[in-house]
């Protein structure tokens, strides 16, 4: 897909959950809304260094504009754009996504927010207003994994979910990594493969196989483990490197402008390589961004020179344009130990004001 500057590549994953409108209204919203936020006239450096503040912006909107709609639903999401060298992952829910260089490492790319398994989440909820617990069987007795009251959601972030609470965030944990030259596999997956298998286990029983058929040997491999007792998703994306032509070489082939944009049964795994840059190439993975705060104070709240990229007097969620004067500050009320004026950028409409206060606990959830 272009951008004017660029051919980058999308990979989605949503494992939708209480119906799938949720993860279908996520498939089909999320990217625009994603690049509505970042802006134009970027070269490709300030379009990827932008690329984290776009995806927080991107979840938020999605997820507002879905609860307007009524529906119950939610879904995770583990959404991946890959430019040049750059992968960027934006993830909420359980939905695990793992790259495997092809000169040695493995890098997680993505948070797990299930309540069992993440500490601070669950002191987040809390403090939000939310309760959390196992099911109660009866005579004391407590099974299952912990989950949020009321709704019974055993995930601290997902895109959707109204009824649960507004504390369930939208806000997405973000990992940014530069491949090296050699290339290297990713995984995407939802947590029906990873509660039977691990990174280590996925990622051996499919060595040597194109990404199709890596990907149907993942599940297979799952499903022999566990059973099938949850969605059992797999996409597998190899990012080759470029192979010098032989000679003659043949008439060069047409960028690919859309490669996948993947819910569920859809084509499960691609193969694409890229040009040599007229930059110097990294001869290592380098990982660039990686930040999962649930605070759209300190998401939003750009550095320097990345904050300069961005229009100052634009809903640094939704995107409406207001006048100097009518934006909320998102370091209003903030109890951020950073020194910021609550007259500092970015602004904030009143309605995605109000949103963030419900996700803080602040207010009570809309009655959209």
């Amino acid at each position: 897909m272009g951008n004017g500057v660029t051919t980058f590549s999308v990979f989605g994953l949503f494992d939708g959950h209480n119906g799938s409108a949720a993860a279908i209204y996520t498939k089909e919203n999320l990217l625009n809304n994603v690049l509505n936020a970042i802006p134009t006239d970027l070269n490709t450096d300030e379009w990827v260094a932008a690329l984290p503040r776009a995806l927080v912006s991107g979840f938020v909107k999605t997820d507002k504009d879905f609860h307007k709609i009524g529906k119950k639903s939610g879904t995770t999401v583990t959404f991946v754009i890959i430019e040049g060298w750059v992968i960027t992952v934006a993830s909420v829910g359980d939905s695990q996504c793992i790259f495997d260089s092809a000169n040695g490492g493995m890098y997680y790319l993505s948070a797990d927010h299930r309540l069992d398994s993440n500490e601070e989440e669950r002191e987040r909820i809390t403090a939000s207003g939310g309760d959390i617990g196992r099911l109660n069987a009866g005579c004391g007795t407590e099974i299952g994994p912990l989950r949020c009251w009321p709704g019974g959601l055993c995930l601290s972030r997902s895109i959707g979910d109204r009824d649960v609470g507004e504390f369930i965030v939208p806000v997405p944990y973000i990992k940014q990594i530069k491949m090296s030259t050699a290339g290297g596999r990713l995984i995407i997956s939802s947590d029906g493969v990873w509660d039977a298998l691990s990174a280590e286990a996925a990622l051996d029983c499919c060595r040597g196989m194109p990404p199709e058929a890596a990907a149907a040997q993942i599940v297979k491999e799952a499903l022999q483990a566990n059973g099938l007792r949850d969605d059992t998703t797999c996409i597998v994306i190899d990012i080759l490197p470029q192979e010098k032509p032989a000679a003659p070489s043949p008439p060069p082939k047409k960028p690919v402008k859309h490669l996948l944009m993947s819910l569920f049964r859809k084509k499960p795994s691609e193969s694409f390589s890229y040009k040599d840059k007229e930059y110097m190439e990294p001869d290592v993975v380098e990982e660039l961004f990686e930040e999962g705060s649930a605070l759209l104070s300190e998401r939003l709240n750009t550095k320097y020179p990345v904050c300069n990229m961005f229009k100052l007097f634009m809903c640094a969620v939704c995107q409406i344009e207001m006048k100097p004067g009518e934006g909320i500050s998102v370091h209003a009320g903030s109890s951020s130990l950073v020194k910021v004026c609550p007259w500092d950028g970015p602004f904030l409409c009143s309605s995605c004001q109000e949103k963030k206060e419900a996700m803080e606990g602040k207010r009570p959830s809309g009655n959209e």
